[in-house]
């Protein structure tokens, strides 16, 4: 599975990012970032809706997963954040992500006071305005590349009368 994939979320214009993928679990796929000045944060705010895009070139395979958003508990977010090096978890408490720097210097500043603030303290909290999110599937498309263009694409729709609770159906190409 790749680590890497694109990040859409719809709102006026649709923006797009590429993340790393941190969790997968019986509920969706789990990113992290900051969700008080991040424009991804703004936009789920607004439409707590988004896509994800997994490209392998390679193989001509591509799967695309549509779906709700919603944001992971403190505690879930914690698991994953004492995961990251120190200098991750400190950058966290430093970056107002997103927001415009005057320069370099800021940036640093802020990394000097966060390190100043944990000091000695092996554990660092999960800042309020920092977490995971996880995309709840409800639309699935499989995408494999074919010559002549005569692609194969399969939908898995979430259905709870569906076989399985996923309606499966062949797209054209």
């Amino acid at each position: 599975m790749p680590g890497l994939l694109s990040l859409e979320i719809a709102e006026c214009i649709n923006r797009k990012q590429y993340v790393y993928l941190k969790e997968l679990d019986n509920k969706g796929f789990v990113v992290y970032s900051n969700w008080a000045t991040s424009r991804k944060a703004e936009d789920l705010r607004s439409n707590p809706q988004a896509s994800l895009t997994f490209w392998w070139h390679e193989q001509e395979r591509q799967i695309r997963v549509e779906g709700p958003v919603e944001r992971l508990k403190d505690e879930e977010s914690q698991i994953y954040y004492d995961t990251r090096i120190r200098g991750s978890r400190i950058g966290a408490w430093a970056s107002a992500q997103s927001s415009v720097l005057p320069g370099r210097e800021e940036l640093e500043k802020r990394v000097e006071e966060a390190e100043k603030k944990f000091e000695g303290k092996d554990r660092i909290p999960v800042p309020d305005f920092w977490g995971g999110m996880r995309v709840i599937p409800e639309r699935v498309e499989f995408w494999q590349g074919r010559e002549s263009r005569l692609h194969d694409r399969f939908q898995y729709t979430k259905d709870e009368k569906a076989k399985c609770g996923w309606r499966i159906e062949r797209l054209s190409p």
